[in-house]
């Protein structure tokens, strides 16, 4: 309990006790695979993501209206809506909640909640298509669904490469505790791949003040 409380963790009913407080619930699926990137790398899980409108990376999820719905109904919901399936989301898939980082939007006095699911691979394919075929909020709320790549190409691509990316409130943590939790990567794999994604994050933080002159360049021009 202590230990949660220190690095911010809540269970369950310690968030629901919290008066005033919005509710956000997200899931991650995922799945095994035994499919080869190139035909040699192997893929080994599966990891569904999605680019959102606000150009972030999350989990599928949202706001929950708890005066209506429970926790778990208000994210079936909105996986309806997103996905454009239905999946059955219970507390037992509740691994924990936390308060909304600072610096995220809409976070003063926000609790998020994460699901883990596990799925077949064909289960994740047909949340995949349906979510670019039949969802209500494709294209709007949600640009695509994307697959975390879990392996290192020989260049140092892959997930180092997807980790540098900017990803919403708790999600990118949400991701790195869960490839930990469930073993889905090795410690010293992850380490290697965060190591990495910082030396990529400050060489496109370089590239973009080399755009950010051209264009003031550009503009005082005009």
């Amino acid at each position: 309990m202590h230990d949660q409380m220190a690095n911010g963790q809540l269970s369950r009913a310690e968030a629901l006790a919290f008066s005033g407080y919005r509710h956000a619930c997200h899931v991650m699926l995922y799945s095994d695979t035994k499919s080869l990137l190139f035909g040699r790398t192997p893929i080994k899980h599966v990891i569904l993501m999605q680019m959102r409108f606000d150009g972030l990376l999350g989990f599928p999820g949202g706001f929950v209206n708890q005066s209506q719905e429970s926790l778990e109904a208000g994210l079936c919901r909105e996986l309806q809506e997103e996905l454009g399936v239905a999946l059955s989301i219970s507390e037992d898939d509740h691994v924990d909640a936390r308060h909304a980082p600072r610096t995220a939007p809409c976070s003063p006095r926000l609790i998020t909640h994460f699901y883990v699911k596990k799925l077949t691979e064909e289960q994740i394919k047909e949340v995949e298509q349906a979510s670019a075929s039949t969802a209500r909020d494709h294209g709007q709320e949600v640009l695509g669904m994307v697959r975390v790549p879990l392996y290192t190409t020989k260049n140092g691509g892959g997930l180092s490469s997807f980790l540098s990316h900017a990803f919403i409130g708790n999600a990118r943590t949400q991701l790195l505790d869960s490839l930990l939790r469930l073993r889905l990567l090795a410690p010293e794999d992850l380490h290697k791949a965060l190591k990495h994604s910082m030396k990529t994050h400050a060489h496109s933080a370089g590239d973009l003040q080399a755009a950010l002159a051209l264009t003031a360049a550009k503009r005082d021009q005009s």
